[in-house]
């Protein structure tokens, strides 16, 4: 067989003649073998000029792992395309509770881009199943549907893929902190208007009990640390101590907060935010309390915090929320406080919301991060 290889190139590479076939073989010394050469000539013929058009299809070379649906969790899907036309693209999707979601957002871009070497590449939320679509730019795909869109039309091709297995040797690192278990983030999240990935080496504990958090560079810009509760508190005190925060960047952001991702929709997941951050802006003062949703007048209050040791914290009740913040790390009933704001309007109920600290970069301030940044909370304290 190996003989009859650089003949077959050369045959799909122009059209076969009467010519070609007797002059191939004549090689062969009786009529017969001469016979079954032109014959198998033939066949290699059709068969080529059958595989020469591909039909369109899409492929998929890195599958999230399949997952309960959240807001809050997502990772990267990539794929590659045959037989693709100009100007098609790639429409995802992820399957939850029954329904497929369009990905990464239910807004525009609602495509993905098919690069110039028939690959593409964008992130989802994770589901149990995953789809991509070629379709033509005039296709407007729906944001939330029970049955895919069928191959037809200006669907040029419909790709399934079950979520992948998690790994059951590989454990999502956790962090025993404070008396508490904390799950550290690998997945990537939507973080202050941009998407920041999450490196769980960027998050531990030291010798003396206290959390570190850490900004770092990598190839794709940077890297951030969060660290959640496994287990939700519902109303009570949450109490954080915090090192001095005056080193940190414009656009470094540390959050201490709770956090529904399951419940609830996109302007109420029980969230309650105490952040400090200059939000890119050199001169910005630089905290904030932060009843969601934070574009409300009343619900957001910023001030200015002094260096050092600092302890934040904020008393949750029905229909209240005070927030707190103390000089220092020993807090006791006559300490007076740096700052402190109580809301009664747009309270969350408590309901399967944790608590969570995180440190990520803002992506769209003025002064973009220059360095790694890195906090240490001290403490976590929680009272009914």
């Amino acid at each position: 067989m190996a003989g009859f290889a650089p003949w077959r190139q050369r045959l799909c590479c122009r059209p076969l003649n009467r010519c070609d076939l007797e002059s191939q073989a004549s090689a062969v010394p009786n009529r017969s073998a001469r016979l079954s050469v032109l014959f198998f000539f033939c066949f290699f013929l059709l068969d080529g000029c059958q595989h020469g058009t591909s039909e369109p299809s899409v492929k998929f070379t890195k599958i999230p792992v399949s997952a309960v649906g959240g807001l809050d969790n997502m990772d990267t899907i990539e794929g590659r395309v045959i037989g693709v036309r100009p100007e098609q693209r790639i429409v995802l999707y992820a399957k939850s509770g029954g329904r497929w979601w369009i990905q990464p957002f239910a807004r525009d871009p609602l495509f993905t881009k098919i690069q110039g070497d028939s690959k593409w590449k964008n992130v989802t939320h994770l589901g149990e199943e995953y789809a991509a679509l070629m379709v033509d730019p005039s296709y407007s795909p729906p944001q939330i549907t029970e049955v895919l869109p069928a191959t037809g039309g200006a669907v040029a091709a419909v790709a399934v893929v079950k979520g992948q297995t998690p790994d059951p040797s590989s454990p999502p690192k956790m962090l025993h902190f404070s008396g508490y278990d904390w799950l550290v983030r690998d997945l990537l999240s939507y973080r202050g208007g941009s998407m920041t990935s999450f490196d769980p080496a960027n998050a531990w504990t030291d010798a003396n009990g206290a959390l570190h958090l850490r900004a770092t560079k990598n190839q794709d810009g940077w890297s951030c640390a969060e660290v959640r509760l496994t287990r939700s508190l519902g109303y009570g005190t949450y109490l954080f101590v915090v090192r001095d925060i005056s080193h940190l960047e414009p656009s470094a952001v540390l959050s201490l907060f709770t956090w529904d991702d399951m419940i609830g929709t996109d302007e109420n997941r029980q969230e309650l935010d105490i952040e400090m951050s200059r939000w890119g802006v050199p001169n910005n003062e630089n905290a904030q309390y932060v009843v969601q949703p934070y574009y409300i007048p009343t619900n957001i209050v910023r001030f200015n915090l002094p260096a050092g040791v600092l302890t934040h914290a904020f008393r949750w009740e029905p229909g209240q929320v005070t927030f707190t913040t103390y000089a220092g790390a020993q807090v006791t009933g006559r300490a007076h406080p740096l700052n402190q704001h109580v809301f009664t309007a747009h309270v969350p109920a408590a309901g399967g919301e944790v608590a969570r600290i995180n440190l990520y970069v803002f992506g769209w301030g003025k002064a973009q991060l220059q360095r790694e940044n890195e906090i240490v909370v001290e403490k976590f304290k929680y009272y009914p």
